[in-house]
């Protein structure tokens, strides 16, 4: 008989959990708590799916997170494998058709005659063999009942998703398509403000009505703030962000102010999604102010944008080097709830976490990713870090001697770790 292993979460990082347990020969019991309950932010019932964005960022090797989602390929990712089968253009980017990738990675979990699944809350935990990967949403419940066992309270910060239109809503005499300096493609469709233009749109974006947060801190992630926040930090700051309009100039439109990007968010190209645009304004603001930006004057907005709480945990204090819970050592963490932050860093936890369960259920020894790679250098940084702890995303900064002036040595050392780790688990 198989060995029954549980996995509490069917986003990315227990998808990718699941996938590689279900590999193994484990019977693998999902539990999922979408659709009976309604976690605010989700929108259907399939694994796997994107919610803030569906950008998976840069696919460039001399990038951190493009770099480690080819180490993630190395490993027989279930997300790499359905991103390929959903792509959108998007320069350099890898970005999905969002329920194309969601079905992708939902089928073939389904497809496994040892894959089980619940469709139910997830209120404690028993001691049995798990994978908790419930992600920044998780329930209050199940934090209570975490932080009772773990005698560490959990952390939290905002986290927020942009607004989609409707491609055939925008006013191309206004807006054209260009991705920024060249990157042999026009993935992107571009608003140019002038600089009269831009004033007002900052102007009624800062005294837009904001919707109400409850039971939530204050405390907003840098590597994705809200764009009011942004507004708030000076008039400049946003153009200098996600609307600089450097490499965006066109024969019609030479030097524009400012520029709001929307990439494209469906493989029929019919959705496009404001790029940088997380949001917490009420719903008919994000109407009246959005619609002043240069070709969404009429604007069909098909999904607003909209704030949520990103719980995660104080890691290097309440988590083993391999992962699993001081105190509660057969459940081991992946994901947003291990404290890293970003769609890529959350589904890589999730293959390292089925590993290293799987390597304790047959008796081996715990097996580190080595530091060389950007997932081991990740691992390293959410194990290890100073108090306060604050999420990390895939960087080279965390790279011990990574070589800023030969990126291609960095890259071989990185994939060659990589290659090594994989042998070495399934000898």
């Amino acid at each position: 008989m198989s060995k029954v292993v549980h996995v509490i979460g069917g986003g990315l990082a227990g998808s990718e959990a699941a996938f590689y347990l279900l590999k193994r020969g484990y019977e693998v019991h999902l539990h999922e708590c979408r659709p009976a309950r309604d976690d605010g932010a989700h929108h259907t019932a399939l694994f796997g799916e994107l919610v803030c964005s569906n950008s998976l960022k840069s696919k460039n090797l001399d990038n951190a997170a493009g770099l480690l989602k080819e180490e993630m390929r190395k490993m027989g990712s279930i997300s790499m494998e359905a991103a390929s089968k959903s792509e959108v253009p998007s320069g350099n980017a890898l970005s999905v058709d969002r329920d194309v990738f969601a079905k992708e990675i939902t089928a073939k979990l389904r497809s496994f005659p040892n894959f089980v699944l619940h469709e139910e809350e997830v209120k404690n935990l028993d001691d049995e063999p798990t994978i908790l990967a419930t992600g920044p949403l998780t329930s209050e419940p199940l934090l209570e009942h975490l932080q009772q066992r773990m005698g560490s309270k959990c952390l939290s910060f905002f986290d927020a998703s942009a607004p989609i239109v409707s491609k055939d809503s925008i006013d191309f005499s206004k807006a054209y398509f260009k991705s920024r300096f060249a990157q042999d493609d026009a993935a992107y469709i571009n608003c140019p403000f002038t600089k009269e233009e831009y004033t007002r749109f900052v102007d009624e974006l800062l005294k837009a009505e904001k919707a109400v947060l409850h039971s939530f801190d204050t405390k907003y992630f840098e590597g994705c703030l809200p764009v009011e926040v942004i507004a708030s930090r000076g008039y400049e700051t946003l153009r200098h962000g996600p609307l600089k309009p450097f490499g965006l100039g066109t024969p019609e439109h030479p030097k524009p102010y400012a520029v709001v990007q929307l990439r494209q968010d469906t493989l029929l190209g019919d959705y496009y999604n404001l790029v940088g645009f997380q949001t917490n304004l009420t719903y008919p603001a994000q109407r009246r102010v959005f619609s002043l930006i240069p070709g969404l004057e009429h604007a069909e907005f098909l999904r607003y944008g909209l704030m949520h709480r990103n719980s995660f945990f104080d890691s290097p204090r309440v988590l083993n080097e391999d992962l699993s819970i001081k105190g509660i050592d057969n459940v081991f963490v992946a994901g947003q709830l291990s404290g890293v932050e970003g769609y890529v860093e959350s589904a890589a936890t999730g293959i390292v976490a089925a590993i290293n369960l799987d390597r304790r259920l047959n008796g081996l020894p715990f097996l580190p990713v080595p530091r060389e790679s950007v997932l081991g250098s990740l691992l390293f940084y959410i194990l290890h870090a100073s108090s306060p702890f604050e999420p990390m995303n895939a960087n080279w900064g965390i790279v011990p001697n990574a070589d800023k002036h030969n990126r291609e040595r960095s890259i071989e050392s990185a994939l060659s770790a990589i290659e090594s780790y994989w042998a070495k688990a399934h000898e």
